[in-house]
């Protein structure tokens, strides 16, 4: 799995090794497990609704963001997105590699890690994740950013679509860009713990809150759900009480964003994630708003989610 890196650095790289000159990616990271499920995730692909293309990218931006961000790397350069741990993998060279998002244990060689810190992980040792006991997501960046094979400028795996890179697997080799250059002075982020038993998301009414009966959406911003099993990067589906519908009408397509809940015929919501449909035919009664997804994208199954009024800004 080898190709360009995201981000402003690792473009540049790509220009110089395509003129022959400059440093070029070398083997990073080979994964021993995935765990659950691991993917490369950018910030992703946005501006191709209009063909059919989700954004896509990590579930958690800003925990991708931060990973980078102590690492000296570009904002959207590629990282390894995992889900309740179980990751493994075999430094191929001396890394300077970050772990954000759900805290869970690190263990690199034989020795302890943190999250949320500077790590350095020598020639031939495995770094380990283990499950979280909170969140669902991790994020694992390497200075200088994954340099996998990029579609329409984005190395994220939609995993709705099938774009991008498949996704990892015992014995996928990562390479990884040149440093950026100096390390930031800082290799510490202080990030508060995801919430244990209850998520307090913001929401706004949706386009077609009027499609159902009058009660739902106060019912929606006051009653309690929980999150199902069946949920994945496309989206949340959630137990709890219906949301009855006052209109039998089938709705046309429209477009769909990141946060939105939309009611299927079973009158209980899902609220989507990075890799939702571009376009979809049940009501949307609410939307998360943008900053509160995030946190969203870390709530596990058997979680318990409110929702409640956005204030007005």
């Amino acid at each position: 799995m080898t190709g360009t890196g995201g981000g402003a650095s690792n473009a540049a790289n790509e220009s110089a090794r395509a003129a022959g000159t400059g440093p070029v990616p070398a083997p990073g990271l080979e994964i021993v497990s995935p765990g659950p499920s691991a993917t490369v995730q950018d910030l992703g692909r946005p501006g191709w609704a209009g063909i059919g293309v989700g954004a896509s990218g990590a579930a958690d931006r800003g925990a991708l963001r931060l990973a980078n961000r102590l690492l000296g790397n570009a904002e959207n350069d590629a990282a390894v997105e995992v889900t309740l741990g179980g990751f493994t993998a075999w430094a191929c060279r001396d890394l300077v590699v970050a772990v954000t998002g759900a805290p869970c244990p690190v263990t690199i060689g034989h020795r302890g890690g943190a999250v949320n810190t500077v790590l350095r992980l020598r020639a031939g040792e495995r770094l380990r994740l283990g499950t979280p006991a909170r969140g669902l997501r991790s994020y694992v960046a390497v200075r200088g950013g994954l340099a996998v094979s990029r579609v329409l400028g984005s190395a994220s795996t939609d995993v709705l679509s099938g774009l991008g890179p498949d996704p990892l697997r015992a014995g996928t080799v990562l390479d990884v860009g040149p440093a950026p250059g100096p390390l930031p002075s800082i290799g510490f982020a202080p990030v508060p713990l995801p919430e244990p038993d209850e998520l307090v998301l913001r929401a706004v009414p949706g386009p077609r809150a009027d499609w159902f009966e009058p009660d739902a959406l106060e019912t929606l911003l006051t009653r309690p759900y929980m999150v199902s099993a069946e949920s994945n990067r496309v989206g949340i589906r959630l137990d709890g009480p219906e949301l009855t519908r006052a209109s039998a009408d089938e709705l046309p397509s429209e477009a769909m964003v990141p946060g939105a809940l939309q009611v299927p015929p079973s009158s209980r919501p899902t609220l989507f994630l990075a890799d939702h449909p571009v376009t979809g035919g049940y009501p949307v009664i609410a939307v998360v708003v943008a900053a509160d997804v995030d946190r969203a994208a870390q709530a596990r199954p058997g979680m318990r989610l409110r929702f409640t009024h956005a204030p007005p800004r």
